[in-house]
């Protein structure tokens, strides 16, 4: 048994060894306390009791559609303005095109999401998703944060409901969980004042998960939040998760600050990093995987946090515009044999997965997903 160092972290020990639920004070503790050591620790028993020592990986396709975006987020670097030079929307057609670019037999998900554009219609985005379906029918399409949702149905002038059930039978197959950023309002008002408020995005991923959609659902850390908020936000995904079951993975975003309006804040450290992720996976007992998402917190402290919680390291990408664009200068992908190798340097057994994480068997170019 290792020392834990902090006096205030033995309670929760205690809770952790007997497969007790943490509480939003707990939480508290946790962030604020500088063992790391002990966090990690207690992080991993929970880690390997619910997976051993697997680490999953997928090998995906990320495609952005669009950067024009009517919001002005202050966290922001991606969303442009229509009438900025620099921005960009494709067409159904190099939509299509750009997702020929970067499949092959092995992918097994596209993951899409893009700016709040002020004229591309829900019937565009319906029309993306059948036409992607009829091209990659083995493809698993994980598509449109709550934001992107909750501002289709507003632009449309129908619910929530009725544009999650059109985006489903068009082809949607889950959702990623973007856009959460931090539900406490105080926060939301001047990071993000533009998007829905944390309530409409837990009761959009609400009528999602009623709906058969699974999704994600994440964090963004690193900016003006504090220990309390980051404990809420993780309380209030417990809650949700506890009456629909529909989250799938947890994703701990770090704040990216270059070439936003929020430049000044300091970027996060790897010990920032490695606490949300050990954090999350003490807090989310029943949200089944914590991803170390290796573009924003770099391929060597997401190899680490396979080691203080984590069980996931995303995916193969190809290419990533939005944290790219505020200051990422990681890879925009990586091969396959890359991420086997980073799993198996930490000491991890590598999983090939699909979305829904069930295990993909691979020979050659070709690959069965095992239901």
């Amino acid at each position: 048994m290792t020392v834990i160092d902090d006096a205030r972290l033995i309670p929760i020990r205690r809770k952790v060894e007997a497969g007790e639920r943490l509480s939003f004070d707990d939480g508290v503790t946790l962030y604020r306390t500088s063992d790391i050591l002990s966090v990690g620790y207690l992080a991993n028993l929970v880690r390997e009791r619910m997976h051993g020592d697997a680490t999953y990986f997928n090998v995906n396709r990320h495609i952005n559609p669009t950067d024009v975006c009517v919001a002005s987020c202050r966290l922001c670097a991606f969303g442009k303005r229509v009438r900025d030079p620099k921005a960009y929307t494709m067409s159904l057609d190099e939509v299509w095109h750009r997702a020929g670019e970067g499949w092959s037999e092995a992918v097994t998900e596209f993951h899409i999401v893009g700016g709040l554009h002020p004229e591309l219609t829900l019937d565009w985005y319906c029309e993306m998703l059948r036409g992607l379906k009829q091209r990659f029918p083995q493809v698993h399409l994980k598509a449109f944060t709550m934001v992107e949702i909750a501002y289709l149905a507003r632009r449309g002038g129908i619910s929530i409901r009725e544009t999650l059930e059109r985006l489903r039978d068009a082809g949607m197959d889950s959702m990623p969980g973007g856009g959460a950023e931090i539900f406490n309002e105080r926060v939301r008002r001047i990071i993000c004042d533009h998007k829905i408020d944390g309530n409409e995005w837990l009761e959009t991923a609400r009528t999602a998960h009623q709906l058969g959609l699974r999704s994600n659902c994440t964090m963004l850390y690193g900016h003006i939040e504090n220990d309390e908020d980051r404990a809420d936000h993780l309380v209030k995904l417990r809650a949700l998760q506890d009456e629909t079951h529909g989250f799938v993975t947890f994703i701990p975003l770090a704040f990216h600050p270059d070439n936003t309006a929020l430049q000044h804040i300091s970027k996060t450290t790897g010990f920032a990093d490695i606490k949300n992720i050990a954090v999350a996976r003490l807090m989310l007992d029943n949200i089944p995987h914590i991803k170390a998402y290796w573009v924003m917190m770099t391929p060597r402290i997401a190899q680490i946090a396979l080691r203080f919680g984590a069980d996931d390291l995303d995916g193969t990408i190809v290419e990533e515009r939005i944290y790219h664009d505020a200051g990422a200068t990681t890879e925009q992908g990586l091969r396959r044999a890359e991420l086997l190798q980073l799993i198996r340097k930490a000491g991890r057994r590598p999983v090939e997965r699909d979305t829904l994480y069930r295990p993909v068997e691979r020979s050659e170019a070709t690959f069965t997903v095992l239901v």
